[in-house]
């Protein structure tokens, strides 16, 4: 049994575990726990409540000292929960503990130069798996297959969507929640999502529309796709959603949504095709924190592997945000 420990106890955490809607396991100790491979060793706040909080539902020591734990419990694996602001100080912590594989949660830092510094951590030995969710989400890997296959063409463009808050700021949003969308992304097309401008609100504004404009750049012989994103406030819903337009179709996936869309002729003029729904859906669980868990599970069992979203993955999303943050 892989030994595991938890730095930070809040809602990513532990907490989460008690949203009755939401698929389970959603937290790092919850998926840690229903691995059979690996134990809930420990876990560490600085905060007393939450480590209360811990200690009951989970039945493990605590701690304040993160040091302190790794050397009494020494574990295989550490799950880094706290603010971004520290997640450079945590994994070179664990990292000097001796550690083999590290989870840190997203974003992988707070700003382009420790996030740097956390991928020269992985570089010299330390597997680091940044829980970007989607890219271990069976609803996310089955929409890549079908983009990889070319299945409705080749993607022409991207239209990205993201609401997450009626009053947040924009740039709260963008750095919290544009963190997986941007991910998701490059996730689904294999590639790195560059800024090229913007329009609309600014990102420091806690109301309106921004609207990003970039291009996805892959491989060396196919051209840059199109992207835009549009990140706003005022409305008192969620939406996270991305829809990638193909040749012979569309594809359109986020929170609740699965869609595939086909090219067939039209039903409204002669000559001419449309998009028709395919009927097919996405249903049952996506298994996103579960599979995170397995995978880091499995580079503790094999230390050649390499993680499906690693720390190289966390500093592309890191230069990414830090480029649309210059005009905020």
């Amino acid at each position: 049994m892989i030994r595991a420990a938890v730095i930070g106890l809040g809602r990513i955490a532990s907490l989460l575990e008690e949203d009755s809607l939401r698929e389970k396991p959603c937290t790092h100790a919850g998926a840690i726990a229903a691995n059979s491979g690996c134990t809930l060793a420990a876990g560490c706040d600085i905060d007393e409540e939450r480590r209360r909080l811990f200690a009951e539902k989970w039945q493990v020591p605590v701690y304040a000292d993160a040091a302190e734990m790794l050397r009494l419990h020494q574990p295989q694996l550490a799950a880094i929960a706290t603010h971004p602001d520290s997640h450079y100080h945590y994994c070179r912590l664990a990292a000097d503990a001796g550690v083999p594989v590290v989870i840190c949660e997203k974003p992988l830092a707070d700003n382009l130069r420790e996030a740097r510094s956390i991928v020269r951590l992985a570089e010299k030995g330390t597997v680091i798996v940044t829980n970007h969710e989607r890219r271990y989400s069976e609803d996310y890997i089955r929409a890549k297959a079908i983009l990889d296959a070319e299945t409705l063409g080749k993607p022409l463009s991207v239209r990205a969507v993201l609401y997450m808050g009626k009053t947040k700021r924009l740039i709260d949003v963008f750095w919290h929640d544009g963190t997986h969308l941007a991910d998701a992304i490059m996730f689904l097309t294999n590639g790195t999502l560059k800024h090229r401008r913007h329009w609309g609100a600014k990102l420091t504004a806690a109301a309106g529309t921004a609207w990003l404009e970039g291009e996805i750049h892959r491989r060396a012989a196919a051209p840059p796709l199109p992207t835009v994103m549009e990140v706003g406030a005022g409305r008192d819903h969620l939406v996270f959603e991305i829809e990638v337009s193909c040749e012979k179709g569309r594809l359109r996936i986020g929170n609740g949504i699965f869609e595939i869309w086909e090219s067939a002729p039209s039903p409204y003029a002669e000559q001419f095709r449309s998009l028709s729904h395919t009927g097919e859906t996405f249903t049952g669980p996506t298994g996103y924190f579960a599979n995170m868990v397995q995978d880091a599970v499995n580079c503790v069992q094999d230390p050649g592997r390499q993680p499906r979203s690693s720390a190289a993955d966390g500093l592309r999303v890191i230069e990414y945000l830090h480029s649309v943050k210059a005009w905020r």
